[in-house]
């Protein structure tokens, strides 16, 4: 892989304790959707003992002008340091590394499933499949605990009108701590939910992020329902 020095232009909140930071993006980098990168701080005025190195799956889309990603800003030096770093500030980029990309042969059907922070690779493979114009049948299914702590939420509800390949179905699983209207999906992914929605589950490729926990329970429900464990694919999201 090849270093990269990258400086940040901008951060903002993307959902509740969640912020994306955009870096400017190398002329000559490029990478496949749903890789990651590792990142390092240069000189941080604080560090602790899990150091100054985090991999983050690059949220943006290749075609994306900038690089993106997103977290959940839990209480570390090296989340503090991203919070308060400003624009211009240049971090070390090790870039790209991962295998959970979308797979080539269109007849198959994709079927993301993600739970919290996990959905930013899949930001990207969606986004980057709706721009190419792909012919894949795309099923996202994305748990949150509220609207409020769903990253990019309004944004993929999108993605369908420009890929009518394309669904995305959310859902939470603590409406009772929301202060927001919600008319989708509640309670944890199930085998009937992904019924209502794929006649055949044992067809697609499945691909499941998030929190090792959640990517477990995603694997034992697809496993109980007939689902052969070549064709799953797992990215798991820990100490975010």
């Amino acid at each position: 892989m090849a270093i990269y020095q990258i400086k940040l232009a901008s951060k903002r909140e993307v959902a509740s304790e969640t912020m994306a930071f955009h870096f400017e993006k190398p002329k000559d980098f490029t990478f496949k959707a749903g890789q990651f990168a590792d990142f390092t701080l240069s000189n941080p005025s604080q560090t602790d003992a899990e150091g100054n190195t985090r991999g983050f799956s690059l949220a943006s889309a290749p075609y994306e002008e900038d690089l993106m990603i997103a977290t959940r800003m839990r209480d570390t030096a090296f989340k503090r340091e991203l919070k308060i770093m400003k624009p211009g500030t240049e971090v070390t980029m090790d870039a790209p590394y991962g295998s959970f990309t979308l797979h080539n042969k269109a007849q198959v059907a994709a079927v993301f499933l993600t739970g919290g922070i996990g959905i930013t690779p899949v930001r990207s493979i969606v986004l980057q499949a709706a721009h190419d114009k792909l012919r894949h049948k795309i099923f996202v299914f994305d748990s949150n605990r509220t609207p409020e702590a769903t990253a990019f939420l309004n944004e993929l509800r999108e993605i369908p009108k420009s890929n009518p390949n394309c669904s995305f179905v959310a859902t939470m699983t603590e409406m009772q701590n929301s202060k927001s209207e919600w008319q989708g999906e509640t309670g944890y992914v199930t085998k009937a939910m992904l019924m209502s929605h794929i006649d055949d589950l044992t067809l697609p490729i499945y691909y499941v992020s998030g929190p090792a926990s959640m990517v477990a329970a995603m694997r034992k429900l697809l496993n109980e329902s007939g689902v052969n464990d070549d064709t799953i694919r797992t990215e798991e999201f820990t100490g975010y």
